[in-house]
């Protein structure tokens, strides 16, 4: 379930739990609040009333006389407002009579709601007080003066009751069922059970502080229970509206709540993804608003710290390659060396033998075999060296010292040296530049470079026996080119001439004593000026290129 359905089940549940807790307060705790509420009342009622009482037994009143007095006081002075043409006075203690009828009746009528149209004006009267508690309290009041024998009850229906009730609790002649609620002096506050109604009443009786006036609360408890199961059903159906209503506002409500929650919760999914894109755009400034901005936070050095592991892994992956490669290389190197070695190893052993073992008495034969010897430990030597400068290249530890010179210059020079080497394998070379064209790059190198060329171009000639060597500037780069006349390359062949010891023409190599490592050396050389380099059929025969850096003037361009 997601957030916000929680929310809204979280609120339901309290609403409900809340209803069901004022339902079972109602129930269990209700009526005894009540009573206590209600005992609380009686015992005011009676310190006021005893004030009163007392105040008109220090001035010499019976409270009999007083309550004859405000009884005919209450009438006089209400007739007197309402009912102006009626005489109030007694007539030998016997009823009233109405002098206008008419007018009488023809007068405005009391507010029965406005307690002080129908109350006296008197509020420290007794009258005003027992009224008081019975319209406010529901507390029927009965009052009796022992030394008259008058009595004052607040209800006529219940008065009679009271009054005899009250004779027998002070004769102690009734007991249907009761509880003490409270024990003072002159008075005690009871629960009690009344037959006629088979209900509870709430009562309070005994003496005030004349001890000659008694009196008796009544107060009936069944009520309570109306007012209870009453409170329950307007709750229940008040929490129904509310919860409806509520579950429907809280709906509505958390979705402003739950909305920035499930946005975060799309960010953190994609983020989980590795798509550090995704960013909260909020500007809220509480804890949500805090987490979004974490959140952003986090991303950022995430996507950093997995760009540096990116970086690494592939540095490691370069590493292990090159390591492979390396290992690989080392296998292949024993390999070819061993391969390439045999063979002059085997020469040089078999001639040697036969020297030792006198097989050549004459000096003719001598002399061949010692040449055969000396021509393969040259091959062996020529091959170890060319070895060892194609390690020092490739592992970097040659590094190429750049200059500018000309190359025109260095290929005219080369020919020069070499021009013996030519004529003795009949080679007829062009080479038609005359001026100077300046390129940067080692000069020592690029020389090994032309010098390996050259002499791939002549161990592989036929026909014509034609050598051209082109030098062509092409923007900033200068393109030299070695050709030959002679059969071609395979072109499977081609991607494989600067492997080391790759020979395409494995029965021919040591007709010319090549080691298969002259064109490995320029690989390396070229790659170490950052340059490119090779081969293609042309024609009638293969060209050998690689390029250099322009410059003009002897200047970089």
């Amino acid at each position: 379930m997601s957030i916000r359905y929680r929310f809204t089940l979280i609120f339901i549940s309290l609403i409900a739990a809340m209803m069901l807790a004022i339902w079972a307060a109602n129930n269990l705790l209700m009526e005894d609040y009540y009573i206590r509420q209600k005992q609380k009342v009686m015992e005011d009622a009676y310190t006021r009333l005893d004030a009163v009482v007392m105040d008109k037994i220090q001035n010499g009143e019976s409270i009999g006389d007083v309550i004859t007095k405000e009884a005919e006081q209450e009438l006089h002075d209400w007739s007197s407002k309402y009912l102006p043409g009626v005489d109030s006075r007694p007539i030998d203690g016997e009823g009233k009579r109405f002098r206008n009828k008419d007018e009488a009746f023809n007068k405005p009528q009391p507010d029965m709601e406005n307690q002080e149209d129908i109350m006296p004006d008197d509020k420290n009267s007794l009258l005003y007080a027992i009224r008081e508690y019975g319209e406010k309290d529901n507390l029927a009041i009965v009052m009796v003066d022992g030394s008259v024998g008058k009595a004052l009850s607040s209800s006529a229906r219940e008065g009679g009751w009271l009054v005899q009730k009250l004779m027998w609790y002070i004769l102690g002649n009734y007991d249907a069922g009761q509880e003490v609620l409270a024990v003072h002096e002159n008075h005690s506050i009871e629960k009690r059970y009344d037959p006629r109604t088979k209900s509870y009443n709430l009562e309070s009786w005994g003496f005030f502080s004349d001890n000659s006036t008694s009196f008796i609360m009544s107060m009936p408890v069944s009520s309570i229970r109306d007012s209870v199961s009453l409170s329950n059903r307007f709750t229940t159906y008040a929490g129904l509206a509310v919860l409806i209503l509520g579950s429907i506002v809280m709906y509505f409500v958390t979705m402003r709540v739950t909305k920035p929650i499930k946005r975060l919760a799309e960010l953190s999914e994609r983020m989980s993804h590795l798509d550090f894109d995704a960013c909260y755009e909020g500007d809220a400034s509480d804890e949500i608003g805090v987490l979004g901005r974490s959140m952003n936070s986090l991303s950022d050095k995430l996507q950093e710290a997995i760009s540096k592991l990116k970086a690494a892994n592939e540095q490691l992956l370069k590493d292990i390659e090159e390591k492979i490669q390396i290992d690989e290389m080392r296998q292949r190197f024993i390999a070819d060396v061993s391969h390439e070695l045999k063979t002059p190893i085997a020469l040089i052993q078999g001639y040697a033998e036969g020297l030792t073992e006198g097989m050549c008495e004459d000096e003719e034969s001598r002399n061949y075999y010692c040449e055969v010897i000396m021509d393969e430990a040259n091959k062996m030597n020529r091959m170890v060296r060319q070895l060892l400068t194609l390690s020092a290249l490739e592992y970097g530890s040659d590094i190429p010292v750049m200059e500018t010179f000309d190359i025109v210059e260095l290929i005219r020079d080369l020919l020069t040296s070499s021009q013996i080497l030519l004529e003795q394998n009949q080679a007829v070379v062009s080479f038609e530049e005359t001026e100077p064209v300046y390129v940067s790059g080692d000069e020592f190198k690029i020389e090994e470079v032309m010098v390996n060329y050259l002499n791939n171009a002549m161990n592989h000639l036929s026909g014509d026996r034609r050598i051209k060597i082109t030098v062509m500037q092409n923007g900033g780069e200068v393109r030299v080119g070695v050709y030959n006349d002679g059969n071609a390359i395979p072109d499977e062949d081609i991607p494989n001439l600067w492997t080391k010891f790759y020979k395409v023409d494995k029965a021919r190599t040591r007709t010319y004593g090549g080691s298969g490592i002259g064109l490995s050396i320029v690989k390396a050389v070229i790659d170490g000026h950052h340059k490119s380099c090779g081969a293609e059929n042309v024609g009638d025969g293969v060209e050998f290129w690689f390029t250099l850096d322009f410059t003009k003037n002897g200047k970089n361009d």
